[in-house]
């Protein structure tokens, strides 16, 4: 029995499952199992709609089981990897319970996590959007600000009460900041006791222009536009520290904030620094074929591998369109090498990327050819659609993005402190006898 062990459930390791689970796992002597903190995966390009309530967050997910037929599923958290015995130690459960796995070839892509630098305050107070769960606390985190001042009468609290900040102006926080000011700036028309002028949206970045991916012409672009619907930006700033109830800039602006978001970087898993495998920048290096050099039967993708363009011989970026090749490849050369073959090298040229800037505004750049206003919008709607797995799925986006066209926007805000209060409290692992 040959065993494959996949760890991660994100873009990478679900395309290296999806190709395995059509290949190699029709065969009964091999065994493939992937292993994911959740039993679904995340469209992650998306997610800003979801902050936004433009779409619903069942939308952007797939469920592992109805993606993957011959694939073994087990939902846990990676606790150990023992290349010297070549077995993985996955946590379960409320209890944690742990089981151990024994693996012949083992895929390394277990994501990213959300960077916050260490900077004082904001690990425990921010609110990331890496997750399902950021994006859903993060919708409903801007309603509640608004029916909180809306009752609130004094004026000071009532400003650092809607005061959202986010930091970091990649295409995380640039989108996620357009979204959540179309989701603000819409929703005010209906708390009649707020001044909209009382609003206030900011964006933080460390760089000279936004989107430094896209170019200075688009990033310079997707700023103007934000500036247009009010959002304020401040370029070449860090943030110091969040403390009482504000954010503290380097520029030595104290901006009290109810809301603060960090988009402003992630690092790959802390697990593979417990690894004794060669890291660049924290992810692990891998050969031309996405296995690790010394060590038959590893591999690695996704944000948590160091991949070396053949060309340039700088590591790929780490983004959703690579780590969805990487995962592939490396299904394909785990194939190969079984069938006693020579693996073959992974090679990849993004044709572009792609940005959504809020009230249907985008920015794109494909084949070198630069798109912004509608077009833009509507290729990043028509390229992200067409990626997202499953057709049930792409109806789904497709006819809720339809419907918006037409109703307003959702207002209701489905998950409160208190919902999370109760959910902690059941979440609590039983007291033992004595306690």
């Amino acid at each position: 029995m040959v065993r494959i062990v996949i760890l991660g459930g994100g873009f990478a390791g679900v395309e290296a499952a999806r190709y395995l689970d059509r290949t190699v796992a029709r065969n009964s002597e091999v065994e493939v199992t992937l292993i994911s903190s959740e039993n679904f995966t995340i469209f992650t390009p998306m997610l800003h709609e979801v902050a936004a309530g433009d779409l619903e967050a069942a939308h952007i997910c797939n469920p592992l089981r109805r993606l993957l037929r011959r694939v073994t599923i087990l939902t846990g958290d990676v606790q150990e990897i023992d290349l010297t015995k070549r077995t993985v130690t996955i946590s379960y459960g409320i209890d944690a319970l742990r089981r151990d796995l024994p693996y012949d070839h083992l895929v390394l892509t277990l994501g990213s996590e959300t960077n916050y630098s260490s900077v004082p305050g904001v690990a425990e107070h921010a609110c990331g959007i890496k997750t399902l769960g950021d994006a859903t606390i993060i919708r409903a985190g801007v309603l509640g600000i608004l029916e909180n001042a809306s009752v609130e009468r004094e004026p000071e609290r009532r400003k650092r009460m809607l005061t959202v900040v986010v930091v970091g102006g990649g295409f995380a926080g640039v989108e996620t900041i357009g979204a959540i000011n179309d989701l603000m700036r819409g929703s005010l028309p209906h708390y009649g006791l707020i001044d909209p002028q009382e609003a206030r949206v900011v964006l933080v970045h460390g760089g000279k222009f936004l989107l430094p991916e896209l170019g200075e012409a688009l990033g310079l672009y997707a700023q103007e536009k934000l500036h247009e619907r009010r959002v304020e930006i401040k370029l070449e700033t860090q943030v110091n520290a969040y403390a009482d109830g504000a954010v503290h800039c380097s520029d030595g602006e104290i901006i009290p904030a109810e809301l603060l978001i960090w988009a402003a970087g992630v690092s790959p898993s802390p697990i593979l620094k417990k690894l004794p495998l060669e890291l660049a920048k924290d992810r692990v290096v891998v050969d031309s074929t996405l296995e690790v050099p010394g060590h038959p039967g590893i591999w690695a993708a996704g944000d948590c591998a160091a991949v070396a363009d053949p060309i340039s011989k700088l590591p790929y970026p780490p983004t959703a369109q690579h780590a969805l090749r990487e995962g592939k490849v490396i299904g394909r050369n785990i194939e190969l090498r079984l069938k006693g073959q020579e693996p073959k090298p992974f090679q990849y040229k993004a044709p572009g990327q792609l940005a959504a800037i809020g009230r249907r505004t985008g920015v794109a750049r494909i084949f070198g050819l630069k798109f912004s206003g509608i077009i833009g919008f509507m290729l990043w709607r028509s390229v992200y659609l067409m990626k997202l797995p499953r057709l049930e799925k792409k109806l789904r986006v497709a006819l809720q993005w339809t419907l918006d066209t037409i109703f307003e926007r959702d207002l209701g805000q489905y998950i409160t402190l208190r919902d999370v209060a109760s959910l902690s409290r059941l979440l609590e692992p039983p007291k033992k006898a004595g306690q």
